[in-house]
């Protein structure tokens, strides 16, 4: 009789029928405003009541001066840019008069400007690809836009906009400051912070809605000390830093208050 063989404790082990853990992928982190969308609509109705016509305070001619202010506007304040375009925009209003100037000769009229000769090489070199690839005009599509030497997504936004009214949103340092302040739409970046206010902002204040931030916070959410007593959303904000609960008396501004640029 054949003797059964003994199977050896060292034997390979039997296979599990449970499938190795795997890690739980990491969901994209929901984005929340603190705002409702009752508070959100009332928040840009009373902007809409202060400023029921909001103009950016960049002094330009037409589409081509306005990508060069806005270009020119990166790290600078819009009343310095205006002081210096002045008097280059009554000189140079096409792309074949900017280039004609040279590099040099923007130069002269923008030096009191910060980054003034990086942002002269940007001028001439989107004054060249504006006449090589566009026909000496300015084009109207972001993707087109940002190909231009100098010209980010927040340019590219504010062009649409302003020279050919599309309903953009473009973030600056106050819009971002204001977003993340109030608890609005906070995010880490400008991009993210525009995709976050695109959701929050109600679509029929959309086309004045950067223009209302910029505004508000250049005049009123101040950077260094906000002042929440002249605020007209002050009952309804939610930033830790606020001061006031009762809001200013909610009153059309005059029309030159909007231009008179305090940064």
């Amino acid at each position: 009789m054949a003797t059964p063989k003994i199977r050896s404790k060292t034997s390979t082990p039997q296979k599990s029928n449970h499938a190795p853990e795997r890690k739980a992928a990491t969901k994209p982190k929901r984005f929340k405003s603190a705002y409702s969308k009752a508070e959100m609509e009332e928040i840009f109705r009373r902007f809409s009541v202060q400023r029921p016509e909001p103009k950016g305070e960049l002094e330009h001619v037409n589409p081509f001066t306005l990508v060069v202010a806005v270009a020119l506007s990166a790290q600078a304040t819009d009343v310095g840019v205006n002081k210096a375009t002045r008097a280059l925009f009554k000189v140079a209003d096409t792309p074949e008069k900017m280039l004609a100037l040279g590099e040099e000769g923007v130069t002269q009229y923008i030096k009191t400007i910060g980054l003034y000769r990086n942002k002269a090489k940007n001028v001439i070199a989107l004054c060249r690809m504006l006449i090589d690839e566009f026909d000496s005009e300015v084009p109207r599509t972001r993707e087109e836009l940002i190909r231009l030497p100098g010209v980010g997504r927040k340019t590219a936004n504010v062009v649409m906009s302003m020279a050919f009214g599309v309903p953009t949103l473009a973030v600056d340092t106050h819009v971002f400051r204001i977003a993340n302040r109030l608890l609005m739409a906070p995010g880490k970046t400008p991009d993210e912070v525009e995709e976050n206010l695109l959701k929050v902002i109600p679509d029929q204040y959309l086309f004045h809605a950067h223009h209302w931030l910029i505004l508000h916070g250049r005049y009123c959410c101040k950077a260094r000390k906000p002042e929440c007593e002249r605020c007209v959303i002050a009952d309804l904000c939610h930033s830790p830093e606020k001061t006031v609960d009762v809001p200013a008396p909610l009153v059309e501004l005059p029309q030159q208050l909007i231009g008179e640029a305090v940064e």
